[in-house]
């Protein structure tokens, strides 16, 4: 080194500040990088995508090839400084080499380019790629010498590298990623995605039409009154059954019952009964994701919903989980819930008790308890514990509520008044 002018080694010192940059720049851009975004880009053939996408794969080789670059640069860095603080100041140029040094590396080597890594990963790592993948090649023993003393170290700790690269997402970062697309997804695109990922929270319980609402025909009534049933029906589908709807026979497509009507010697009960389709039961805890899957595998669009007894509790279609994805259709065979939601002048609202507490939560962005009853009527009837006289107030979940029609042992109508919807808003 003495034969080395001390201009030759302040130019030295300034390529190893540099290079010592690169060296972290390149270890934040590569730990920045959105690995999904990295992925499609790689598989879309973008060059420096695929060199970096190798590189990580083994995130503890890469390190350790950057840190070993880096380590060796900056060491060889201080020697140097500390040769220049003697030549120009004697013994007490040791601690101002030692000084100024750690403050230019901070500054130079350490905090721009880490900073200038973290706003523009892409393009640092793209381009630092290049070399790392040849120093990779040149310094592999090394590297590998290095890792194998680390990773012993990190197997005696309890800890395995070959877990420590995991990208694999659950439905809760999944959701976080969705909500934080902004404009990149549209609003409506969005919300489906979120449906999506909430299908396995929901159960067929949470969107069947309840038991008392089921279109169903007793096959006993009369024949009169079968008749005047199917010709009135607003369903697609009914549901045919002995004497109670626990006794179920058949569902009967309204379309074939007509047919039979227009061929006179075939319209009898009989008849329906033959043309009538198989049931399809569902148990009552089935999340909607494994009955929408259910629901295709098995060619069916419409199941009647049982508990541990075999008890009817209720009816749901391919077309309720769909709804829940896409948002509702024009056509139903539960109220949707516009109609049973009314605004008053007041501000206040009138809500059927049938309406469903998931329902309410979405469209009202409200914060109703959803870990026990589903309606509005089960909600207020276990918070009272008693089945109440209408005019009644009580409070839940902060929205004030008054019962404004009971019958049938029911909640029928429920005014929320207007003073907690804007605290909600």
């Amino acid at each position: 080194m003495d034969d080395i002018s001390t201009g030759a080694l302040f130019s030295l010192l300034i390529l190893l500040l540099i290079i010592s940059g690169y060296f972290s720049g390149s270890e934040t851009g590569m730990m920045s990088l959105n690995r999904y975004k990295l992925r499609h880009l790689a598989n879309q053939g973008h060059r420096g995508a695929k060199r970096v996408e190798k590189l990580l794969a083994r995130p503890d080789r890469l390190i350790g090839l950057i840190l070993i670059g880096n380590n060796l640069v900056n060491i060889l860095a201080s020697a140097i400084a500390t040769i220049i603080g003697m030549r120009l100041y004697g013994d007490l140029g040791v601690a101002i080499a030692t000084g100024a040094l750690t403050l230019v590396v901070l500054v130079f080597s350490e905090v721009t380019p880490k900073t200038l890594a973290t706003i523009y990963p892409e393009r640092v790592s793209y381009l630092s790629s290049i070399v790392l993948n040849v120093l990779m090649k040149v310094l592999y023993p090394l590297v590998w010498f290095v890792n194998g003393i680390t990773n012993g170290f990190l197997l005696l700790l309890g800890l395995k590298v070959d877990n420590m690269n995991s990208s694999k997402l659950n439905s809760a970062e999944l959701r976080t990623i969705v909500d934080e697309a902004g404009g990149l997804i549209p609003r409506r695109h969005q919300d489906m995605l979120l449906s999506i990922l909430d299908l396995e929270n929901v159960t067929v319980e949470d969107l069947m039409v309840p038991r008392s609402d089921i279109a169903a025909i007793n096959i006993n009534d009369d024949w009169k009154s079968i008749t005047r049933q199917l010709i009135h029906s607003a369903h697609g589908r009914i549901v045919l059954y002995r004497d109670t709807i626990d006794e179920v026979v058949g569902m009967l497509r309204v379309r074939e019952a007509y047919r039979l009507m227009m061929e006179k010697n075939d319209f009898s009960k009989a008849n329906l009964l033959r043309a009538a389709d198989e049931v399809y039961f569902i148990p009552e805890a089935t999340p909607l994701n494994t009955q929408l899957l259910k629901f295709q595998r098995n060619k069916e669009r419409i199941g009647l919903i049982v508990d541990e007894y075999g008890d009817i509790q209720g009816l749901i279609t391919l077309e309720d989980i769909l709804e829940e994805i896409v948002g509702e259709f024009t056509t139903s065979i539960a109220p949707t819930l516009a109609e049973e939601v009314t605004s008053q002048a007041d501000g206040s609202l009138l809500i059927e008790g049938s309406a469903n507490i998931r329902d309410l939560n979405k469209s009202l962005n409200w914060s109703l308890p959803t870990d026990g009853p589903r309606t509005l009527n089960g909600l207020i009837l276990e918070q009272l514990e008693d089945i109440p006289d209408s005019q009644l107030s009580i409070e839940v979940a902060g929205h004030q509520m008054v019962i404004m029609d009971v019958s049938d042992n029911m909640i029928k109508l429920v005014k929320i008044l207007p003073t907690t919807l804007k605290q909600t808003g």
